[in-house]
């Protein structure tokens, strides 16, 4: 049996994805976690062949929890799933260990094969981002030009956003800049504005493209 631990903050997408993975009859969830925290908990306490992991979670994000994951259990083969083209956090993610990404719409074949080829060592990338390198290289070009960082961003919303693609909270966040964490809503809400992304991982997109994160 492939025990396997499941993290992403959708119950419907856990539900969907036991209900796959276990029809096969050589899978088992052995455990779930709703966030990056609760999923370095769960691997402190078993060892799973395989972990399904979301990148965009609350309190810990997917990026977060695989740079401990890598530094903490680097013998834990992960695969990482996503609803967006994240081109940059493929790279980024791979770089740090990730031995698979699949999307979230992608196929039950496909769930299988990505699960077995990780399982058996070696790595699996939707075969949807395939083109993906050569569009992300266009649009870090496009990018690349644009005036964002140089005169959109102020100081401190450059300095949050460094923060929030670190995976801190906005409490957090508030604690180690002596603001309140309303104050870091509102900085995050006008940042996501001015990128024009609508979650979190399009932040951390933005953020490894213009060189904030190692």
């Amino acid at each position: 049996m492939i025990k396997i631990i499941i993290a992403d903050d959708h119950k419907m997408v856990v539900d969907g994805l036991k209900s796959i993975l276990e029809t096969d009859h050589f899978s088992q969830i052995i455990s779930t976690a709703a966030n990056g925290q609760e999923l370095l908990h769960l691997l402190s306490l078993v060892e799973p062949d395989l972990v399904l992991m979301d990148i965009d979670m609350p309190v810990m994000n997917g990026l977060v929890a695989m740079q401990e994951i890598k530094r903490l259990y680097p013998n834990v083969k992960v695969i990482v799933l996503t609803m967006h083209e994240e081109g940059a956090l493929v790279k980024k993610m791979i770089d740090m260990g990730a031995k698979g990404f699949l999307f979230k719409n992608s196929d039950k074949g496909e769930l299988f094969t990505a699960v077995e080829t990780v399982v058996n060592g070696g790595s699996y990338i939707s075969s949807d981002l395939i083109y993906h390198p050569a569009k992300d290289q266009k649009l870090n070009h496009e990018e690349g030009n644009s005036p964002f960082l140089g005169t959109i961003l102020t100081d401190r919303e450059v300095e949050i956003l460094r923060l929030i693609a670190s995976g801190l909270s906005n409490k957090e966040i508030g604690d180690k800049l002596f603001i309140s964490h309303r104050t870091v809503d509102t900085h995050r809400t006008n940042i996501m504005k001015k990128l024009e992304v609508n979650n979190i991982a399009g932040l951390i997109r933005y953020a490894i493209r213009n060189g904030f994160m190692s």
